[in-house]
């Protein structure tokens, strides 16, 4: 697309994802550079440009709702929460539609052995998803339909392919033939496979071609139905999601994703179907993420490594899986390991815990009407980290890169933090000392920040982390204190201790030491360190927090 025909995005940000204005500090930096997204048709990274000036139109594909959702589903949609975050500061608007796939034969099996309706299983499993969700903090798409509801529109576009001669019924069922559409595996790149049927069933000796694929089947014994023109039966797989995308989002439209895993044959056969049915449907960008691994190796019920998002959070905090499975491009294949979690989760606790002693020191300050300009040092390091941000979110959501650049806010609030301290207790000594060193005291001050430069630095830095925070959905919903509290919590569950359990040992090790029994102190300070405890010896005592187990 040329250059020249690109519209300049809109610049109003998204009220719910941007929970904090704009630091003043960024007033002058510059505007966002164009976003730029990978093409999985194309192989290649392209500027995005929507089909009409200031809307996005996208559709993932969501899950089948049998059973608790796995991480894999996690990936999958924080990566495209994040997208649609952050089209939404920069000011477009979005229409975000995810369906649920709530009639397939998973479906139909586990309610049968359950001994209940379909409709109760897929219901229950769609709220359970929907609460996993909000505990990851992704923000509900536009519109989230079931394919029992668009029955009607499925059945009008098998209509619809099977008269432009593209597909064939047989004996109530109704399967695409891959032979009438040259374009087929266009998206995957793949060689037309005999031995791959495309579908989740065995494979038909009926099919003219042994990777022609179901549009509908027909209704087995015990089964739901719904009439057609075909006979009872049910929609087969794929032919769902090209129903749903059209009906709310037309023929063409911006953006489609869903993992790595639905692009053969799922999206492949969703491409066929639109086209086949309406030469004119296209995806204008189609954006595929990695898988999630388990110790290098691809997660599978069958190998035992599988893990639901409940499995994680029972032991993490879900901001610390968030931030595990951002720390990873979207589009390479995440690693699931236990260091990896407990890496996220010191992260996660460093982050809020700077920000909340950052809030403390602040709170007794921000109604002073401070007028200092911020410091230069920490403008620059504000305006550097926000075009940084920029460019690398627009640089096809370079997370792993936004998360890193992190680290230097941080070390720049706790610096300032410091150096705040030190300055006030520097400063009320020099006050009680006589006046004939009020000039030496004035002198030295003249050459060094004052209070009043910290608090308006650390003002400005605050701001800026939060605002970029928000953007990715990583400040935390609960008060500061109450997430470190959470964050301390499931640290004691995966150390398998409780808090009273905690400070036992505490002053068992601190009657160790007034003992001065320090082999013993040592041990119990190393042992709690394996377990994910760091114990800190402060002036009003021992206080403890998380950390990355000590091997």
């Amino acid at each position: 697309m040329a250059e020249e025909a690109q519209a300049t995005p809109p610049t109003a940000v998204a009220e719910e994802v941007q929970e904090v204005p704009l630091p003043a500090t960024t007033v002058g930096a510059k505007a966002p550079p164009q976003l730029e997204l990978f093409n999985s048709m194309t192989k290649r990274k392209e500027p995005f440009q929507p089909l009409v000036e200031g809307k996005v139109a996208m559709y993932v594909c969501g899950v089948t709702p049998y059973d608790f959702s796995h991480i894999g589903h996690a990936r999958a949609y924080v990566a495209f929460d994040v997208l649609y975050r952050y089209l939404k500061f920069l000011g477009y608007e979005v229409e975000y539609v995810r369906n649920f796939t709530d009639i397939d034969d998973k479906i139909i099996k586990r309610a049968n052995e359950r001994g209940e309706t379909v409709t109760s299983l897929s219901s229950q499993f769609i709220n359970e998803f929907l609460l996993d969700m909000t505990e990851l903090q992704c923000l509900p798409p536009t519109r989230e339909p079931r394919v029992t509801d668009h029955i009607e529109h499925i059945i009008e576009l098998i209509t619809k392919i099977m008269e432009n001669g593209k597909a064939y019924a047989m004996e109530g069922d109704v399967y695409f033939s891959v032979d009438s559409f040259p374009e087929y595996l266009s998206l995957s790149g793949r060689k037309l496979d005999q031995n791959q049927a495309g579908a989740r069933v065995a494979f038909d000796m009926r099919k003219r071609n042994p990777a022609d694929f179901a549009l509908w089947k027909a209704a087995k014994e015990g089964e739901p139905f719904w009439d057609s023109p075909w006979g009872r039966g049910r929609p087969g797989w794929h032919i769902e999601c090209s129903a749903m995308s059209a009906h709310y989002l037309g023929h063409v439209f911006d953006i489609h994703g869903g993992g790595k895993d639905l692009i053969f044959p799922h999206h492949e056969n969703e491409l066929a179907q639109s086209r086949a049915a309406y030469p004119e449907s296209e995806v204008k960008c189609w954006m595929h993420n990695g898988f999630v691994n388990k110790d290098d190796k691809k997660m599978a019920k069958s190998d035992n490594n599988f893990f639901t998002i409940r499995d994680i959070i029972a032991l993490y905090h879900p901001m610390a899986l968030r931030f595990f499975l951002m720390r990873t491009h979207y589009r390479s294949d995440v690693n699931h390991s236990d260091k990896a979690l407990e890496i996220a989760s010191d992260r996660v606790y460093y982050i809020y815990q700077t920000l909340y002693d950052c809030e403390e020191v602040l709170a007794i300050y921000r109604e002073d009407g401070i007028s200092v300009p911020v410091p230069a040092e920490e403008q620059k390091m504000i305006e550097e980290h926000h075009n940084n941000f920029l460019d690398d979110m627009s640089d096809d959501l370079k997370t792993t890169d936004v998360l890193d650049a992190f680290m230097n806010m941080l070390k720049a609030i706790n610096s300032n933090l410091t150096d705040l301290k030190k300055l006030q207790q520097k400063l009320e000594q020099q006050n009680k000392k006589k006046q004939q060193q009020k000039k030496q005291q004035q002198k030295q001050q003249q050459s060094q920040k004052q209070p009043a430069d910290h608090i308006q630095a650390l003002i400005a830095l605050e701001a800026e982390l939060k605002d970029k925070l928000s953007i990715l959905g990583l400040m935390p919903p609960s008060s500061l204190a109450e997430v470190l509290k959470q964050l301390k919590e499931k640290a004691l569950t995966r150390a398998g201790l409780t808090e009273e359990e905690l400070q036992e040992l505490i002053e068992q090790r601190n009657v160790a030491r007034k003992n001065k029994q320090f082999e013993v102190s040592d041990g119990i300070r190393r042992n709690l360190a394996t377990k994910g405890i760091a114990l800190m010896d402060e002036p009003t005592g021992t206080v403890w927090r998380p950390c990355e187990p000590e091997s």
